[in-house]
């Protein structure tokens, strides 16, 4: 693997079949009783978050501390950042304090990108988010969900997602995730399709290696799986679309639309969920919805990233194993 990890798009196919199976690996460790592999021992990362996170947050936090690593959580808020420090400050500080590797959400589409490559900072980068940019460890969660809703735990060791097909629904003009998983699913052989509001489809997305579609009843019918995608009001600056009702009524999935998914297709959100406008309580409740699935596969997905990242040329395999036998 490269020494950053800042865009899905950066990742070759042998890369994220490496990733997925690590992960698969390190999933192991969190069935055991003690939770914990000695791998990042002494190692110390920064989770450097300029922009609120629940999820994103806690699931590197609890990667990092069941790799047995040193965590330092920073948030901008209560910082001097709030003063005014600038991004090159904080990260020469970190570096002053020796942080073997750092863990970046920002608001700025690059941010992540310019600490990787200002020389500001001497330790891998990983990209939790930036912007409307790229959010490459949800895309590789999402990725790892899939294989093993659609492939199986076993039998996807070292395969793709070839031949699968993926729609995509809602705000994907504001949506990171929208990005990293066209992105990351084309790498891994999918098929994967845009279905939003013609005022929520980016600008440019005829060069994207997906396909679009403006009805969400033509395309469920052939869908392997449906990620629904959060409205981000909080980064509009226009009225995108009429009502939340008309919203809802056109591109929101319930129960009667999940009924037309081919019977083995799966319901994904990479949260926060807004229950009632693009998925109804019926559909999140239920059995083919792995919202909490994803949750438990982003820490063995982000474990497995840091591992690669900082933990030596030995497979996770060994490693895991050896451990439990001890």
């Amino acid at each position: 693997m490269k020494r950053h990890l800042i865009s899905a798009a950066d990742l070759t196919r042998d890369d994220a079949v490496l990733i997925l199976d690590t992960a698969e690996e390190m999933a192991r460790v969190a069935d055991r009783p003690i939770k914990k592999l000695p791998t990042l021992r002494g190692r110390t990362i920064c989770n450097l978050f300029f922009e609120d996170s629940t999820r994103t947050r806690i699931s590197f936090e609890a990667a990092e501390k069941r790799l047995s690593a040193d965590v330092i959580n920073f948030a901008a808020k209560g910082s001097s950042v709030s003063k005014g420090e600038s991004l090159k400050d904080t990260a020469q500080t970190l570096e002053a304090m020796g942080v073997d590797a750092v863990v970046i959400r920002h608001h700025a589409s690059g941010a992540p990108y310019r600490l990787a490559n200002s020389g500001w900072i001497d330790a891998p980068v990983i990209n939790a988010g930036d912007g409307t940019h790229q959010h490459p460890t949800q895309a590789l969660l999402d990725a790892f969900t899939m294989r093993r809703r659609l492939v199986g735990r076993d039998a996807g060791i070292g395969k793709g997602l070839d031949g699968r097909r993926i729609t995509i629904v809602g705000d994907v003009l504001h949506s990171r995730v929208a990005r990293s998983n066209v992105d990351l699913l084309h790498t891994l052989g999918a098929e994967v399709t845009l279905v939003a509001p013609p005022t929520l489809v980016p600008v440019g997305v005829e060069n994207w290696p997906c396909e679009v579609s403006y009805s969400l009843d033509d395309v469920l019918p052939k869908s392997d799986a449906v990620m629904m995608l959060r409205v981000q009001r909080e980064r509009m600056n226009a009225a995108f679309f009429p009502t939340e009702r008309e919203y809802s009524r056109r591109y929101g999935l319930d129960a009667g639309r999940m009924a037309r998914m081919p019977e083995h297709a799966i319901v994904m959100h990479p949260g926060p969920m807004v229950r009632g406008m693009e998925i109804t309580a019926e559909v999140a409740d239920s059995d083919r919805c792995t919202v909490v699935e994803q949750v438990a596969n982003g820490v063995s997905i982000r474990m497995a990233v840091l591992y690669l990242l900082l933990g030596g040329s030995e497979p996770a395999v060994t490693t895991a194993r050896t451990e439990e036998n001890k």
